[in-house]
């Protein structure tokens, strides 16, 4: 049984409805048993309705009128590791979901199993790999709507890697349960081409499934191969799969051959395919002795490789001697055949020699040839750079134009085949001067876009995955100005067989029909040969049950006897293929494959699937139930497959329950539980927004999320759909994602992934960062002249903030080699540039670009280009003539640079003579940036002249510039003058030196106050050197100054000259008192005088203020006491005049009025304490008051501690 791949499937897509890939199939069988399709899950595995899921196909037909809906692919493992696909289907709002088979498909016994025995072609291969790397996840909360920023996307590449999976999934071979009988099953071997590395031991698989487990043998070389012989050969236990072993000894190759693996039981014999057992080589390289190759510029030359034959076949690459990589471009590359050819030989060709390496795949080696030098011969023998680039140069160096020859392939035409599903290589390379183009087309046609890509700067056209289609007629066109030429390529297609219907396991009850079909396809048309149980079909015994119709074997009523392993070889001169397909007849009753009470949880609104698998011969009928409820699910809202798939087309809350799947034939039922949880979905309710930021800020992404409470939610983000990497700078938390100090790497989408077990939800933003531009690139002059050059550069990113000006810089290497200078400075709309050039410079360019971030690195160095020499234009500057000493002057100036230079061997002419004197000029030839001129008068201008020269001739007569000898200290400030016009002030006034012996910065000035012997603190002044007065504020009128005065130079001070302050007018008085004063017994006698003074005075106050009373002069209104001792003493008056002080107080010796510190109080000399002044304000009162206190207090008054008491008791 199987089903027929038509050879026009035709792949329809709608990018906007999500629905994927069509396939056309028909049918092979009337019979409902016939089309054995759905693929079963593993026991082990749980099925929640909603994993990630690939489009496949959708089969608008199935047999009997079924129809099957848009399907997806899932891929599994097994705990065995075996692979194993499901189908399931697809709606239009993005959900992937389980699907349904097609009519009859739904027999139970239909699990398919793809695994390692299956005999895929490589493509199949490289698909199977790519489809198991990229799975899809669920959309999930998205199903009605698109999601924010995320665009649908056309067909995913492994869409239409999954076609081929499809019909191989729905034509598979049947899968029956390993605890029933059943015949040997090869699931693993060696590739057909097996190629083994030498320094290994050799492992050739082969491993096969049956019941009862199978036995293995081998043949080598189509006879039977005796393991047990060969001590070095053993068979791994519960396996075909050989190991030899080296450890001991022996040479591999001796076992190189073709082999084939039996693996068998009661019930029949698989067969593997023939492997070709093939030891790695990897030959040395012959030695040889290669001569010079001498050609003519602008000949073409092909350096040809010839590597030793490997196998498998070696890596070509060439490279120098010293492991240095030869650049390759339109004019010279490397061939498909490994020869390296020159479209035209160039005298920078020479630079290098040539070597050619093989890699070799096993042993990791690489074989270097003797290496190839060339001796170009020229008309024009200097390699300038200049002419490099020129935009003629060829012509520009001698070498004669040409029209386009081919160097490969010759001649105008030739043919080549391929194989079918291999690549297509087609190669044109020719000579030619300028170097030719090349352009491909094809007759009648164009070239398919889809799978031809150009290599090899266009000298190759790689079709890739070639089909029938691709024959026909191409060309390659080359073509340069002086001319074009072509080149046809017959291209034949070849096919190896391929299949168009594999025979699969088939699986009848007792007295059932079937069919094995064996159909393959190839160029030339393929032979088709049976066998059964590794034997001839000839050969085999009769079978009246079994008939033989081309590739078809038809069974009818078939018998436990008919039990077989058959094999379908098919081949021609490309190739065979070998299938291997059992008929096992079963008598079973129906059982269930899948866990039992599965708990299955699926998102509302989704559509789901139940699936109930089974097995049973004859083939069983299903029925689902829910809730214990007797009618049968069908219609509505459920949909019930033939497969016995349920299909719940939307999920509600409703829907949750227990459903009850039942199978049942002939010979007995069996029924399987399934309980539906129905979770929420996970929705994005806050996503995160582009952005916008400089580089160094912080940014935050919210991503907040809204999930089913019951099920464990995980958020985790994306950048540029690669898992991100939060790093120190990231800080992720539940509901955002901050980025401190943004950097240009962190620009790029950032996807928030919110996942619990049964679905997700994403939400994507663009982070855009602001950063420094990249640096400029691949920099080429062009216009080249002697004094000019164009520089053109291509921009670099410029990190979302526009280039606003391009800096070029340049680097010479005689004056300042590896120091870089600005040259100019462009806008940033332009990136070409005609750059002014010095002579003699040779140059070497770099660009910067700037925007408002900041500033790329520069670009890498542009190649060299030297402009040829002049005279000097120009002399250098800043010259001056200065003394280092009084006896000499240095005349020193500013180098010229490379720029101004103009040639090689740049030098000075210096040139001096005496200002005014008319003298000849003295010169002396300086090649560094000073001189120093001796014996010299002090301080003499002198005429100097500096003038560059170089090989080329001198610069323009230099202008002269006046310097000077060395200083010397100058003479003394003339005619220093000192007046005194008041008391107060002092005139200073001088004239210049007579001999400044330089340049004067100034006069010194220092002068000290003094008056007899008596001298005060110096004071220092600096004055300018113009400035020749200055006024002293005297703040002593009676002493006299003296000052000093001296001039500067740059060597220091000069000669001094004194003056002092002319006398005043009393000067003799002011003197003798002076002398008078300063003696030492004046100054004691003062001293007694001054104290007997004071101790009379004392005395005299003390008297008086013991006096008693003291009656004022005028009129009191209250008289004195009689009591009053001191009436008759003849007591006076105490006048209240202002100038008189109070009782009390006594007079100080500055005149002022002090109160006496005693304890004696006014109030204490009253009559009871109440003495008052009268109205004129004088004191009235009796000191009889005071004086009886003081007899009665005794010692104990304060008059015993005071200082007048004390004078008092003296007097």
């Amino acid at each position: 049984m199987g089903v027929t791949r038509s050879r026009e499937a035709r792949n329809y897509f709608d990018s906007t409805q999500g629905r994927a890939a069509v396939f056309s199939l028909r049918p092979t069988f009337r019979e409902k048993k016939d089309l054995a399709g759905i693929l079963l899950r593993p026991k082990s595995a749980s099925w929640d309705g909603l994993g990630p899921k690939k489009c496949l196909a959708s089969l608008p037909t199935c047999p009997h009128g079924g129809r099957l809906r848009r399907h997806w692919m899932n891929q599994t493992m097994a705990p065995s590791g075996e692979r194993l696909i499901d189908l399931c289907a697809i709606w239009d709002a993005g959900v992937y979901l389980p699907s349904a088979a097609c009519n009859r498909a739904s027999s139970g016994v239909a699990r398919k199993r793809l695994n390692e025995a299956e005999k895929l072609s490589s493509v199949q291969e490289a698909q199977l790999k790519r489809l198991e790397v990229t799975r899809p996840r669920v959309l999930g909360s998205r199903e009605r709507g698109q999601v924010p920023r995320m665009a649908r996307q056309p067909p995913p590449p492994w869409v239409h890697a999954a076609f081929l999976l499809c019909l191989l999934s729905l034509g598979g071979a049947i899968e029956i349960p390993m605890d029933l009988t059943q015949p040997p099953t090869i699931t693993k071997q060696s590739v057909k081409d097996h190629i083994v590395d030498p320094r290994d031991n050799i492992l050739i698989e082969c491993e096969a499934k049956g019941n009862p487990a199978p036995s293995f043998h081998w043949t080598r070389n189509s006879r039977f191969f005796n393991i047990a012989k060969d001590p070095r050969v053993s068979m791994r236990r519960r396996s075909g799969t050989l190991v030899i072993d080296f450890r001991s000894g022996g040479r591999p190759e001796e076992y190189e051959g073709e082999y084939q693996c039996f693996a068998r039981n009661k019930f029949g014999t698989a067969l593997s395919n023939r492997i070709r057992l093939q030891v790695s080589k990897s030959p040395l390289w012959p030695k040889e002795n290669l001569d010079p190759v001498v050609v003519q510029e602008g000949a073409p030359l092909t350096l040809q490789c010839n590597p030793p034959p490997g196998l498998p076949s070696p890596v070509i690459f060439w490279m120098s001697s010293s492991m240095e990589p030869i650049t390759q471009d339109k004019r010279v590359s490397q061939g498909h055949n490994g020869d390296l050819y020159f479209s035209n030989v160039m005298l920078q060709d020479m630079q290098t020699d040539y070597s050619c390496n093989a890699r070799f795949h096993f042993t990791h080696t690489i074989q270097q040839k003797n290496p190839f030098t060339l001796k170009v011969l020229t008309n024009h023998p200097y390699n300038d750079s200049s002419l490099r680039n020129h935009p003629d140069m060829y012509s520009a160096r001698g070498v004669a134009e040409r029209t386009p020859s081919f160097m490969y392939p010759q001649g105008t035409a030739s043919s080549q085949m391929v194989l079918r599903g291999m690549d297509l290589l087609l190669e044109c390379i020719a000579s030619g001067v300028p170097t030719p183009d090349i352009a491909w087309y094809k007759k009648g046609g164009d070239l398919p876009s889809d799978k031809a890509k150009f290599e090899n700067f266009n000298k190759a056209l790689r079709i890739t995955n070639v089909s029938e289609e691709d024959s026909g007629e191409y060309f390659c066109l080359a073509s340069n100005k002086m001319g074009s030429i072509r080149h046809t390529i017959s291209v034949r297609v070849k096919a190896a067989p391929y299949w168009l219907d594999e025979p699969k396991n088939l699986i009848l009850a007792p007295g059932e029909d079937g069919r094995l079909v064996c159909r393959a396809n190839g160029n030339p048309k393929p032979t088709v040969q049976w066998m059964v149980n590794g034997e001839p079909l000839q050969s085999a015994p009769p079978n009246p049950n079994r008939e033989v119709a081309g590739d078809t074997i038809i069974f009818r009523d078939t018998q436990i006897s008919s039990r077989a392993v058959y094999q379908c070889n098919t081949s021609n001169e490309h190739g065979y293929l070998l299938a291997n397909a059992f008929v096992s007849v079963l008598d079973v009753p129906p059982r269930m494959l899948s866990p039992r009470n599965q708990l299955i949880r699926v998102i509302l609104y989704n559509r789901t699937r139940l699936d109930c698998p089974f097995f049973g011969s004859p083939i069983p009928t299903l029925r689902w139930f829910k809730n214990g409820q007797g009618s049968n699910l069908d219609g509505g809202n459920y949909h019930v497959y033939e497969n016995g798939s349920l299909e719940i087309k939307m999920i509600r809350k409703e829907d949750q329950g227990i459903y009850t799947c039942v199978a049942t034939n002939i010979l007995g039922k069996a029924e399987n539980q399934v309980r539906l949880e129905v979770k929420d979905p996970t929705r994005i309710y806050r996503m995160p927004e582009d952005q916008v930021a400089k580089r160094g800020t912080t940014v935050q992404l919210e991503c907040r999320v809204k999930h089913d409470p019951s099920l464990k939610l995980t958020v985790s983000w994306l950048k540029d759909d690669e898992p991100l990497y939060i790093g120190n700078r990231m800080k992720k938390e539940d509901d955002s994602l901050t980025i401190f100090g943004v950097a240009e790497r962190d620009q790029g989408s950032y996807t928030c992934v919110a996942s619990t077990e049964l679905d997700q939800d994403l939400a994507k933003a663009y982070l855009t960062v602001l950063g420094r531009p990249d640096r400029p690139r691949d920099l080429e002059l062009t216009d080249l002249a002697e004094r000019s050059v164009r520089l053109t550069w291509i921009p670099g990113d410029a990190n979302n903030s526009p280039i606003t000006d391009y800096v070029v810089q340049f680097e010479e290497d005689q004056f300042q080699p590896g120091v870089w200078h600005d040259h100019s400075k462009y806008p940033g709309s332009v990136n070409s540039a005609v750059l002014r050039l010095s002579p003699y410079v040779n140059y070497q360019f770099r660009v910067i670009a700037i925007n408002e971030v900041g500033s790329s690195h520069p670009s890498l160095p542009s190649e060299r280009y030297r402009t040829s020499g002049a005279p000097p234009e120009s002399n250098p500057g800043d010259v001056k003539g200065e003394g280092t000493r009084k006896n000499n002057m240095e005349i020193t100036w500013t180098p010229m640079n490379a720029t101004s230079a103009f040639g090689p061997n740049l030098r000075y002419i210096v040139k001096w003579r005496r200002r005014e004197t008319r003298e000849a000029w003295n010169n002396v030839t300086v090649w560094g940036s000073r001189y120093v001129v001796g014996q010299t008068p002090v301080y003499v201008p002198y005429e100097i002249r500096v003038q560059a020269e170089n090989d080329f001739g001198k610069g323009p007569e230099p202008e002269s510039v006046i310097g000077y000898s060395g200083e010397d200290l100058p003479s003394a400030p003339r005619r220093f003058r000192v007046r005194q016009p008041n008391l107060e002030t002092i005139n200073l006034e001088w004239d210049h030196p007579e001999h400044p012996n330089g340049i004067m910065i100034g006069y010194t000035l220092k002068y000290v106050a003094f008056n007899g012997t008596k001298v005060g603190k110096q004071i220092v002044e600096n004055f300018s050197p113009n400035q020749t007065k200055f006024t002293v504020q005297r703040t002593d009128p009676v002493s006299r100054y003296r000052f000093t005065l001296s001039a500067r130079t740059q060597v220091g001070s000069g000669e001094a000259v004194t003056e002092e302050s002319p006398a005043p007018p009393n000067e003799a008085y002011t003197n003798n008192q002076a002398d008078i004063a300063t003696q030492g017994w004046f100054i004691g006698l003062m001293c007694a005088i001054a104290l007997l003074v004071l101790i009379l005075l004392i005395v005299c106050f003390i008297k008086r203020s013991r006096g008693g009373k003291y009656p004022v002069r005028e009129k009191k209104d209250v008289p004195l006491g009689p009591e009053d001792p001191k009436e008759e003493d003849g007591s006076f008056d105490y006048s209240d005049e202002d100038n008189k002080p109070l009782q009390g107080s006594q007079t100080s010796l500055d005149g002022t009025i002090k109160q006496q510190e005693s304890d004696d109080s006014l109030v204490d000399y009253g009559e009871g304490g109440e003495g008052q002044f009268n109205e004129d304000g004088s004191f009235i009162g009796q000191y009889t008051v005071k004086k009886d206190k003081e007899e009665t207090e005794g010692n104990e008054s304060s008059e015993a501690t005071s200082p007048v008491n004390a004078i008092y008791s003296l007097a």
